[in-house]
């Protein structure tokens, strides 16, 4: 199944890695990348592999980082809506439908 970032997600992915490569350096902000490529590819083989939340909504955590993938199945593909940090607001994406 094909997998959609939103703009949104994409900007989130991209402030993640940012702060990773500065926190830390750039080969944390790669591996956070990295896991993320396999959580999206994860998502196209098993698209309800994650957990149901909040109705429609989705959500699989991702490994070694306090991210989750936060998305949507539809009837042709898998719409990512945020790459959300596990301690930010909750729900702060709900408007990104």
């Amino acid at each position: 199944m094909k997998v959609v970032l939103a703009p949104a997600a994409r900007q989130d992915l991209h402030d993640g890695a940012r702060f990773y490569a500065e926190a830390a350096g750039p080969p944390l902000a790669y591996a956070f990348i990295t896991e993320f490529e396999r959580s999206i590819a994860v998502l196209a083989e098993q698209p309800r592999i994650g957990a149901s939340w909040h109705g429609a909504f989705r959500r699989l955590p991702m490994r070694r980082f306090p991210y989750s993938l936060v998305y949507m199945i539809g009837t042709a593909d898998i719409r990512i809506l945020a790459v959300a940090h596990q301690r930010r607001k909750p729900g702060f994406w709900r408007q990104r439908t």
